[in-house]
């Protein structure tokens, strides 16, 4: 009789907040990465404010192709800013506690700004597409006003798809286990705590993977078999040359994004022997994109390197080569 009390009692009891343990198995020691994540971050921040400063500052960047990178960058600052200064607060000063409505809202802002990137790197497969393939049609079809419209169908695609994502899991029941093994609130790691069947929560994240990143993932792939096709088909080396070197960077990018997806998902799955990996993944997959984007389209692309110099007071130096 006292036994069934007893879990009738617990089974009632619900936990005001989470405590993110961070990375397990290195607790003791994991405030030493708190220097090369900080530095991530701030080179994250640094280098996609320059792209928006130089792309508003530059009139020969007032592209579609530059506004949607400008987009990449809001969303890589947006993505990183989510999750940092929590890892960091952890961290630097053991705040490992979270309430319940900053956890879901983290959650929330994670599955948005990913979903963002995603939607982001399919616009300029788009735009690669028709510029390679249909060129002539190119300036009709990417305008100002695709870029405001493609923009707008992701913030609502995403916005009102990932809705019952924190929804669900601020219905089940947490009334025991409150600790993770997380620098951040995700979204299988906290509603594996709860008391009650998540099921429905585990049903709706795969079919909203599919949904959004599956079939981003999908079309974009699809319009680079398209241009590949389109470029072998060319005579000229040279001009096949040209054509790829013109989304060479936009494809670094999107391989990296995918194949960070692919990993983090694998490594998430049940019967996982390391802990720590999934839980390290998590973090890098949401800093380290924001950080590299950047630079690849710094490395490769001639008109955005011309216009960081000439924000930094460097024109003077600038060889078009």
């Amino acid at each position: 009789m006292d036994t069934t009390l007893t879990i009738s009692n617990s089974s009632r009891f619900q936990v005001s907040e989470f405590i993110l343990m961070g990375l397990p198995g290195i607790h003791t020691w994991q405030h030493w990465l708190s220097l090369p994540l900080a530095l991530l971050y701030l080179l994250a921040l640094g280098a996609n404010i320059l792209i928006l400063i130089t792309i508003q500052h530059e009139p020969s960047l007032h592209q579609p192709m530059y506004r949607l990178l400008g987009i990449l960058a809001i969303v890589d600052i947006g993505l990183a800013t989510t999750i940092m200064p929590k890892i960091l607060a952890i961290l630097w000063f053991d705040a490992k506690a979270i309430s319940l409505p900053e956890c879901f809202a983290q959650i929330y802002a994670i599955h948005s700004f990913m979903g963002m990137e995603s939607g982001i790197f399919l616009c300029m497969a788009v735009d690669r597409y028709v510029a390679i393939c249909h060129p002539l049609r190119y300036p009709s079809i990417v305008t100002e006003a695709f870029v405001i419209k493609a923009t707008l169908s992701m913030v609502l695609r995403n916005g009102l798809l990932i809705i019952p994502v924190p929804v669900l899991a601020a219905q089940r029941h947490h009334c025991s286990r409150n600790e993770t093994d997380h620098c951040l609130c995700s979204n299988l790691g906290v509603t594996s705590l709860a008391c009650d069947d998540i099921t429905v929560n585990r049903f709706y994240q795969l079919i909203l993977a599919w949904i959004l990143i599956g079939s981003d993932m999908a079309l974009v792939f699809a319009s680079y078999a398209l241009i590949i096709c389109s470029v072998l088909r060319l005579n000229s080396a040279e001009a096949t040359w040209k054509a790829l070197s013109t989304c060479s960077s936009h494809l670094i990018l999107i391989l990296f994004f995918y194949t960070a997806v692919i990993v983090v998902s694998v490594t998430q799955l049940p019967g996982r022997k390391v802990p720590i990996i999934p839980a390290l993944f998590n973090v890098l997959h949401s800093v380290t994109p924001p950080a590299f984007n950047p630079m690849v389209y710094a490395l490769r692309t001639q008109e955005l390197r011309v216009g960081f110099q000439k924000v930094l007071g460097l024109g003077d130096n600038v060889s078009r080569k």
